[in-house]
């Protein structure tokens, strides 16, 4: 019942951004943390940054920390991921997750829901 979809990847060049939607639904999108994380081929998957549900804190991977931005948007059950001064090494998968862990945490098993992610490939 519970289903993130992800959009907004692509192809774009070094120095480019972009900016990755995750919309939500069948869960109380407000009470729950939302995350995104990324994987490149044959590496593991990787935390990028989450929101807090209740006082909206921020959390970034220090790789994308200055560059990422994570907001959301509750009244529309979207989170979003603005990406600036894109590298090819931010070149992966994409994820859209959500939790309601009580401490945020950056391990991929303790996220209760996942999307099927979208490309993000960055040419140089």
């Amino acid at each position: 019942q519970v289903q993130l979809v992800e959009s907004g990847g692509g192809l774009v060049q070094a120095g480019g951004s972009l900016r990755l939607s995750c919309a939500a639904s069948g869960l109380t999108f407000s009470t729950y943390r939302m995350g995104w994380f990324r994987q490149a081929p044959g590496k593991e998957r990787q935390f990028v940054a989450a929101i807090n549900w209740s006082n909206g804190n921020t959390y970034y991977a220090d790789s994308v920390k200055g560059r990422f931005t994570i907001s959301r948007d509750n009244a529309k059950n979207t989170v979003y991921l603005q990406m600036n001064s894109l590298k090819p090494e931010d070149t992966a998968v994409y994820y859209c997750a959500a939790d309601r862990s009580v401490v945020v945490n950056t391990t991929p098993k303790v996220w209760d829901y996942w999307g099927q992610g979208t490309q993000v490939t960055i040419s140089s």
